[in-house]
């Protein structure tokens, strides 16, 4: 548990973008699997959407993190390492609607390939479970220890948020 302000983490890293984009893969290889076993062109559609529901959520969830806000052209996250900063950077918090399309995208993302998934059933198993750890992982790991306080799933205590936004 975080229990002051420099515990939180400020910076990522190229190892932490590594780690996470390897720990993402794990759900996505396995939907393009089980959706390429079927179709061929809806795999071709899941990576279009896929690559659109990022730009989306770089609209509308990243250009309002400290870390988007730092100096240079290209983002420095763990999430995206080296992507332009495609749009203006939103101090502040994001509008419900704001909230609402990046909570959408996200199910989007989760639910498409299900249909296919249920149809490999022991893909559908680890699917589900390396998407699971991942998510706790995050929340364990991250959202804790983030300066991204607008997050919607910030889990830093209030009295360390505090004192990390008064020095």
């Amino acid at each position: 548990m975080v229990t002051s302000p420099d515990q939180l983490k400020t910076r990522h890293g190229f190892s932490d973008y590594m780690y996470w984009t390897l720990f993402f893969a794990i759900h996505f290889i396995v939907a393009l699997v089980a959706i390429s076993k079927h179709s061929t062109a809806w795999l071709i559609c899941y990576v279009i959407v896929g690559i659109s529901i990022l730009v989306l959520v770089l609209k509308f969830y990243c250009s309002h993190c400290p870390h988007y806000m730092c100096k240079g052209k290209t983002l420095k996250c763990m999430f995206f390492w080296g992507v332009p900063k495609l749009f203006e950077p939103k101090p502040g918090p994001m509008s419900p609607s704001e909230k609402a399309v990046v909570l959408v995208l996200s199910v989007l993302w989760i639910l498409f390939p299900v249909y296919w998934l249920i149809q490999e059933p022991g893909l559908l198993v680890i699917y589900w479970l390396s998407l699971l750890v991942f998510v706790l992982t995050i929340k364990k790991n991250e959202c804790a220890r983030c300066v991204y306080f607008h997050c919607p799933v910030n889990a830093v205590p209030e009295d360390v948020r505090s004192r990390f936004e008064s020095h």
